[in-house]
């Protein structure tokens, strides 16, 4: 099932929501799906393929920020603790998180394999993985949901690893937020710094 909304409209509507509900637009195989197809055609590095995704659901989703807030609430002060929870509880609201993750173990491989570029493999997956989280992120805000990015690791890691069981060699990078907006994008009216400053273009008729 695809969605109806061209490629580069999703590309220029995507933002960042943060007041979410606890539904989905879409039926939860629509989601996996698009998870799906991320992990199997978004490009990597010699076709290393190390990303990796998680994708919490309802309850569990909801469990996913409990663990954040419990590891958070004995590691930060109490003052930065309370601030800190306002927003775990507005992300523990949305309707699911997609955790992303580098496999280590796969990286290494193709490090071996390719000595001339072994320094450059942790360069390329971290771009392989931004390009995962990217792609999902834009599918899902096609389907009418709203969408945020958060990076809790590395505190949350080892207590996810054990409760959702996921390999040691698995490296979190970023959880993503979604479920139904319940109110407009964190920055409304997005400011653009002139292109002309930022591409270049030679040899064009």
């Amino acid at each position: 099932m695809a969605s109806s909304k061209p490629f580069f409209e999703a590309v220029k509507d995507r933002r960042t929501y943060y007041a979410l509900s606890s539904e989905s637009t879409i039926p939860d195989s629509r989601i996996q799906e698009i998870v799906k197809d991320a992990v199997l055609h978004v490009p990597s590095a010699f076709n290393s393929q190390t990303s990796r995704a998680v994708v919490l659901l309802g309850e569990e989703h909801k469990k996913m920020w409990d663990i954040a807030i419990e590891v958070y609430k004995q590691s930060l002060p109490e003052e930065k603790f309370n601030h800190a929870n306002q927003r775990f509880q507005m992300f523990k609201a949305g309707y699911g998180t997609i955790l992303f993750y580098e496999d280590t173990d796969t990286m290494r491989e193709f490090q071996n394999k390719f000595k001339t570029y072994e320094d450059k493999f942790p360069g390329w997956s971290e771009q392989t993985n931004g390009m995962h989280q990217y792609v999902v992120w834009a599918a899902l805000e096609a389907e009418g949901l709203g969408v945020n990015l958060q990076h809790y690791n590395p505190l949350i890691d080892v207590r996810l690893e054990t409760e959702f069981k996921v390999p040691p060699t698995w490296s979190l990078k970023a959880q993503m937020v979604f479920g139904k907006p319940t109110s407009g994008p964190a920055v409304a009216d997005k400011q653009f710094k002139p292109v002309e400053d930022r591409m270049k273009v030679y040899g064009a008729n």
